[in-house]
């Protein structure tokens, strides 16, 4: 069957959920407010600009739940899920998913974000399949690393090749959503490139190639 695979932050939601999560790390009293956030920033405009170095990213965000374990990382992250991004998901990013899945369309999400995020946030848009920064888990709880092939950049075509062979599945008639230039090298590969809320980069990109742009609420 077709594949619809879309981006996550700034494509189904109106932020970015990793940079909500340092906030909540913050709430909990897990990191220093003032010092973390403006790091926080820092990074973050990175990444806006085409010019983060993912390992950066992630070895910063995951200092707080070293020591954590998964189980009491996913307690916290479901209400927050509920509190926090539900409100932000974008009503035509639900309208697109749904139309896809009554064409018969597979649906994935693939982000740059950690999994543990990810993951509760497709449980709560009903999306099955998930691929996200893996999180290394040893004696029990997270230490801080990660694992494999980060979903960034070209990382991501990387882990969707890797599943599609996994999964028996192909890019024969797929489509990717995204909002970002850093996902130039994914959506130069399906066959239905289509761009949501476009960084400047990418919005150039897209109307010289032609691809669709979606102005997302």
């Amino acid at each position: 069957m077709p594949l619809a695979i879309f981006d996550l932050d700034e494509t189904l939601i109106h932020g970015d959920c990793s940079s909500l999560w340092s906030h909540q790390m913050v709430r909990l009293e897990w990191a220093d407010g003032e010092s973390f956030l403006r790091r926080d920033k820092e990074l973050m405009d990175a990444y806006a600009q085409g010019q983060l170095a993912m390992e950066d990213y992630m070895a910063f965000s995951l200092e707080p739940v070293v020591g954590r374990t998964p189980e009491e990382v996913d307690f916290l992250v479901e209400p927050w899920v509920e509190d926090v991004i539900e409100p932000i998901i974008y009503s035509d990013a639900t309208r697109t998913i749904a139309k896809h899945r009554a064409a018969g369309d597979r649906i994935l999400i693939i982000s740059a974000s950690s999994v543990f995020l990810v993951q509760a946030i497709a449980n709560r848009l009903g999306v099955d399949d998930v691929l996200a920064i893996n999180l290394q888990v040893t004696h029990g709880v997270y230490s801080g690393q990660t694992e494999g092939v980060l979903t960034y950049r070209e990382g991501k075509v990387t882990r969707l090749n890797q599943w599609l062979h996994d999964e028996g599945e192909s890019l024969e008639g797929a489509s990717f959503y995204s909002d970002s230039r850093n996902d130039l090298p994914l959506l130069l590969e399906v066959k239905h490139p289509h761009v949501v809320n476009p960084d400047p980069v990418l919005r150039e990109h897209a109307e010289k190639a032609g691809w669709p742009v979606h102005e997302w609420r």
